[in-house]
């Protein structure tokens, strides 16, 4: 079972996925890592920066990895990578 989520891209991922938002459909029940791909699937040019972004689901951070995620419809995912500068 599916649902569409708000993903929502800053920075580098922004620049990268050519978009700073877009409504996706992904499985309801996926880790965090799974979700990962599912972008990166859209999006392949993400997958340069996937050992130096943080991901929020819900504006709460989420390592990727086997971290289990049961997303609603509607719910938020932000990508964001490493920010510069002082």
């Amino acid at each position: 079972m599916s649902c569409q989520v708000s993903v929502l891209y800053f920075a580098r991922s922004a620049e990268l996925a050519g978009v700073r938002c877009e409504t996706l459909s992904v499985p309801r029940q996926v880790t965090s890592l799974q979700l990962w791909e599912e972008i990166v699937k859209v999006h392949p040019r993400l997958a340069v920066i996937r050992d130096q972004v943080v991901f929020a689901v819900r504006q709460e951070y989420v390592l990727l990895g086997d971290q289990l995620l049961v997303l609603q419809p509607g719910d938020e995912v932000a990508i964001i990578p490493p920010i510069s500068g002082g």
